[in-house]
């Protein structure tokens, strides 16, 4: 099982470094492309997007974000910071093993 991320291009080469491969796309059309290609691929288990790029393709996203396929979708924040309204990564977890981490 692979990671996979796609985002703006400081998260792709920054998760590249430690051996991630990823896509840039700063547009609908790059980010459709990025998504629908990983996510047809069966190695990849854990697709990271930024969560700007995420909202380009929101109804793509949440189709496999609210299903129990893979791959397992992680929307983390960009170099800009976290998106209004957006829980935090430490939110979520909290969220999703319910206690409080800190």
């Amino acid at each position: 099982m692979k990671y996979y991320v796609i985002g703006d291009d400081d998260t792709v080469l920054g998760f590249g470094m430690v051996g991630v491969d990823g896509r840039v796309a700063s547009s609908v059309a790059e980010a459709e492309a990025a998504f629908d290609a990983a996510a047809a691929d069966p190695e990849i288990g854990i697709l990271v997007v930024t969560e700007r790029t995420a909202e380009l393709i929101r109804p793509r996203v949440d189709r496999i974000l609210f299903s129990d396929t893979f791959p397992l979708i992680v929307e983390i924040p960009d170099r800009r910071g976290h998106m209004a309204g957006r829980p935090s990564i430490r939110e979520t977890v909290n969220r999703a093993i319910g206690i409080k981490l800190g």
